[in-house]
């Protein structure tokens, strides 16, 4: 089975910028594209609060929403048959979950136009996407290669010692929600760690947080994001909002 969703929703908010082009180009809503659906996390649920906390830090987007796939393991989504899917977006998020889908021709549609230049957003079991390609294609564009993860449990956030816009509203101490914790098995050369856990089983710490370079574009990611918990809390929540605003290069310039 197969579903498609799309909408378009404009939450308004004034940022209070003057002058000019740079002026215009502050106050205009961030064009997003979400694309979700498939396998293991309630989507529709995540999509509602990901537009809400957008709303509620005054951050004003454009919204396309596309949930398509069911929920399977493999998909080809319809919209990526477009050769001008990603036309017009500021950033596209990513947030599905579709582990064995593996055709090379169906990933590069979608690596090609992040490469030249589509900002994105690539949240949790986007990192297990396309987790049965032989390519590397996707894993160097999100940043970081993962193909399993370690049980839930609540796991501490060490933001890296020299900060970073994204990370600043994550308290000291801060633990998640019940969580998956994601094995990273690399790190992508242009990949900046913000964050990392640790594992309760190896003591090994991996990434979870980070920002990447790919091409032209750039890319924000987390690894967390599985539970309805973790996308009702404020934390959290700050953090993909604000990887959002960072993605989509509207982040707030300090003199």
């Amino acid at each position: 089975m197969q579903w498609f969703v799309s909408c378009v929703v404009a939450v308004a908010v004034g940022l209070g910028v003057a002058g000019g082009a740079v002026a215009d180009e502050a106050r205009a809503a961030i064009k997003a594209l979400l694309i979700t659906g498939g396998c293991c996390h309630d989507y529709p649920f995540q999509t509602r609060q990901y537009m809400q906390a957008a709303k509620d830090r005054g951050v004003d987007v454009d919204w396309t929403v596309v949930m398509q796939g069911g929920t399977g393991t493999s998909a080809e989504i319809d919209l990526y048959s477009d050769p001008d899917w990603a036309e017009g977006y500021d950033v596209v998020i990513h947030n599905e979950c579709f582990a064995n889908t593996a055709n090379p021709d169906y990933i590069r549609t979608i690596t090609k136009a992040h490469h030249a230049g589509v900002n994105a957003v690539v949240i949790h079991c986007a990192m297990h996407t396309y987790r049965a390609a032989e390519i590397d294609d996707w894993r160097e564009f999100l940043g970081v290669t993962s193909r399993r993860h370690e049980h839930q449990s609540h796991y501490e956030v060490v933001v890296d010692g020299e900060g970073h816009w994204i990370t600043a509203t994550i308290p000291d101490g801060y633990t998640t929600p019940m969580d998956e914790l994601y094995v990273i098995e690399k790190v992508w050369p242009n990949t900046q760690v913000l964050a990392t856990s640790t594992s309760e089983k190896t003591k090994e710490s991996h990434p979870v947080i980070w920002t990447n370079t790919y091409g032209e574009a750039r890319v924000f990611g987390t690894t967390y994001g599985h539970s309805v918990d973790t996308f009702s809390d404020a934390t959290f929540l700050d953090l993909i909002v604000r990887g959002l605003q960072w993605a989509a290069e509207r982040e707030p310039q300090t003199p």
